[in-house]
């Protein structure tokens, strides 16, 4: 009989596993731009550690193992910012990158009170970008990330309903 991935809030307990994951998850994104310097590849573990600590941050555990996570907080003018949303890459395309989004995004509007959400991918990340346009966001702009990476600015309404569109 398999197991269920099951969404919850991360613990104290989970900070190594989501270091550990969120260097695995983001090889990928390194390997697109030439660059394995990217923030999530070079984040420490102590700031991993602050970050669970301070912010909402949910992970996807399949069993004892931590394999999907998501990091959100939100900003003195109600924007909940979500990042670092990585999926293992053996279960990836199977919907989770999705719920942790919605979960994140759930957490965001009912603890934090988020009235709109904001997060960014790096301009070549097509699957990240048909990911986050399925889930309702919309580019608001550009910009270029401190590790050099020229990222897209997604935006959406707290209440703004997620439109599914046929590939």
């Amino acid at each position: 009989m398999g197991m269920s991935v099951t969404i919850s809030a991360a613990t104290a307990q989970d900070v190594e596993q989501i270091f550990r994951l969120q260097y695995l998850c983001f090889q990928s994104e390194a390997e697109l731009y030439g660059n394995y310097r990217i923030d999530p590849l070079v984040q420490s573990l102590d700031s991993v550690r602050e970050e669970v600590g301070a912010d909402l941050v949910f992970v996807a555990r399949l069993g004892d193992e931590v394999v999907g996570s998501v990091r959100g907080f939100t900003d003195t003018d109600g924007t909940g910012r979500i990042g670092k949303l990585c999926v293992h890459p053996r279960l990836r395309n199977h919907g989770l990158g999705t719920r942790l989004l919605r979960a994140a995004e759930s957490g965001l509007t009912a603890r934090r009170s988020a009235t709109r959400f904001r997060l960014h991918t790096g301009e070549r990340s097509e699957g990240n970008l048909r990911l986050y346009r399925k889930a309702g966001y919309a580019r608001v702009g550009n910009a270029t990330g401190g590790d050099g990476v020229r990222l897209v600015l997604l935006e959406k309404e707290a209440d703004a309903p997620a439109y599914v569109t046929s590939a």
